[in-house]
């Protein structure tokens, strides 16, 4: 099915719209012809294309937001919010009391749109070196983050097991490319290689890892292809199938930069992590149910990421 194709042609309302994920899925259906309506706390200058609403979902009322989804005529809700937040008390704002009030909102509408809630891989737990990771893989969550983000993705898919909501789960892997969040491991190597001097050295802890990382682009795309390809309840993992060792991606990032490799200076110690030392998805049911595959080489993600800016 085309992006043009796409039966639900009413507005889309992207929560978490001045997200990085959030900018990118406002993009993709604003080019596919949707109406696009932003909603996070705060604006930004780059959600300036499209309507915004600056609302709080997880503090708003669920009155109020359904009130929102009405006036607009959404056919479509995007849950692109959340993030690596400090405390778990904030994790379970963003992922856990937020998708409750959404989907709250949601079910109290005459005419329900759809849900796509954009979860995460780290919703299944750590895994062995090898695992290649699948939908029917048990969740074993270990970290604040991603015990979190389970809880939202249960909550919307037992919203559709239930007639609540029509509702789809996207398990992404991490994330690169333009306009990463700086709470991230890459989008904070981003953010000091921009103030490294020529001839400096930037000392960085890179974890002994292998990790599935993708495009924004392509979860984007993901999306887009989410609002009518698949059954409600469904879940997929959203990946590249590949686990590129984290030395790898850093080293590549450092090339399109333009900087000489000798330019990180490795440092020992431990690395806290949020996601396990490996992943790598299984994202065969997304080719097959929603005709998806990533389209972006992490190379060219990392040189749009380096050179993508405000």
């Amino acid at each position: 099915m085309a992006p043009s194709e796409l039966s639900r042609s009413g507005t889309v309302a992207v929560l978490g719209a001045t997200g990085g994920i959030g900018r990118q899925v406002s993009a993709v259906f604003s080019r596919a012809g949707h109406e696009v309506v932003g909603v996070a706390r705060n604006p930004a200058p780059h959600a300036a294309g499209h309507p915004f609403v600056p609302l709080d979902v997880a503090a708003a009322d669920p009155a109020e937001t359904a009130a929102l989804l009405a006036s607009r005529k959404v056919e479509l809700v995007v849950n692109a919010t959340g993030g690596w937040a400090v405390t778990e008390e904030a994790m379970h704002h963003a992922h856990v009391r937020l998708v409750d009030r959404m989907l709250a909102a949601v079910a109290a509408l005459p005419t329900r749109p759809r849900v796509v809630h954009i979860g995460s891989i780290h919703e299944y737990g750590f895994v062995p070196p090898g695992t290649v990771i699948d939908e029917t893989l048990a969740t074993d969550p270990s970290t604040p983050y991603a015990r979190t983000k389970l809880a939202g993705s249960q909550a919307v898919l037992e919203a559709a097991r239930a007639g609540d909501v029509d509702g789809v789960v996207l398990r992404a892997v991490n994330v690169c490319g333009p306009y990463p969040s700086e709470a991230s491991f890459l989008g904070a190597v981003l953010q000091r290689l921009r103030g490294v001097a020529p001839g400096e050295r930037l000392e960085l802890m890179i974890a002994d890892a292998a990790r599935d990382y993708i495009d924004v682009r392509d979860v984007a795309t993901a999306v887009l292809r989410a609002a009518d390809g698949a059954d409600s309840g469904a879940v997929f993992n959203i990946g590249r199938g590949e686990a590129p060792a984290m030395r790898e991606l850093v080293t590549t990032l450092v090339e399109v930069a333009g900087f000489p490799p000798e330019t990180i200076k490795e440092t020992g110690g431990p690395v806290e992590s949020k996601g396990g030392g490996w992943t790598k998805a299984d994202i065969r049911r997304a080719e097959r149910v929603l005709g998806w595959r990533p389209a972006i080489g992490l190379r060219d993600s990392l040189r749009d990421m380096w050179e993508a800016r405000d």
